[in-house]
């Protein structure tokens, strides 16, 4: 039942107007998410499969991941990791076309949390963190879709 207070199972689906190629691409490449996502706050690559990432949503504490490559697959349009810190567990994106051109990107994390703060309001805090989590992911969702459609992509 612990463990259960603190795991949290996150879906979101983006509806982007940029063809799959073009969104897995900008995905691929983490360290460019603070120019067009706000939440993202700093991306810095350890080695070539991983890298370290803090954010911050709405409410006011920040987290920081390690983020170690686990499946990048350009032909299936997933790219998984897996997640050491404050969250530990699996993120994973997956793009697909949507027929029109245009892509949808599926966002599936499966974490348990680790930062004591969080640990320590597991259940009267809960309905707080999923709400900060959509609020991250909104916003995150329209970064993408204005730096979709202002690059100029070859």
């Amino acid at each position: 039942m612990a463990a259960a207070m603190h795991r949290y199972r996150f879906l979101s689906t983006w509806e982007l107007s940029a063809p799959p190629h073009l969104v897995y691409r900008v995905l691929a490449d983490p360290r460019a998410y603070p120019v067009w996502w706000p939440q993202i706050l700093e991306v810095r690559q350890l080695t070539d499969t991983s890298g370290r990432m803090r954010f911050r949503s709405l409410l006011p504490y920040e987290l920081s991941v390690t983020a170690h490559e686990a499946r990048q697959d350009p032909a299936a349009g997933v790219l998984e990791a897996r997640l050491t810190g404050d969250l530990e567990g699996l993120t994973r994106w997956t793009v697909t076309g949507r027929g029109d051109g245009a892509s949808v990107a599926v966002f599936h994390e499966d974490v348990e949390v680790t930062k004591p703060l969080m640990r320590a309001f597991a259940l009267p805090g809960r309905p707080a963190f999923r709400a900060n989590h959509a609020w991250m992911m909104r916003h995150g969702h329209v970064g993408l879709r204005h730096y979709l459609a202002l690059c100029h992509w070859s």
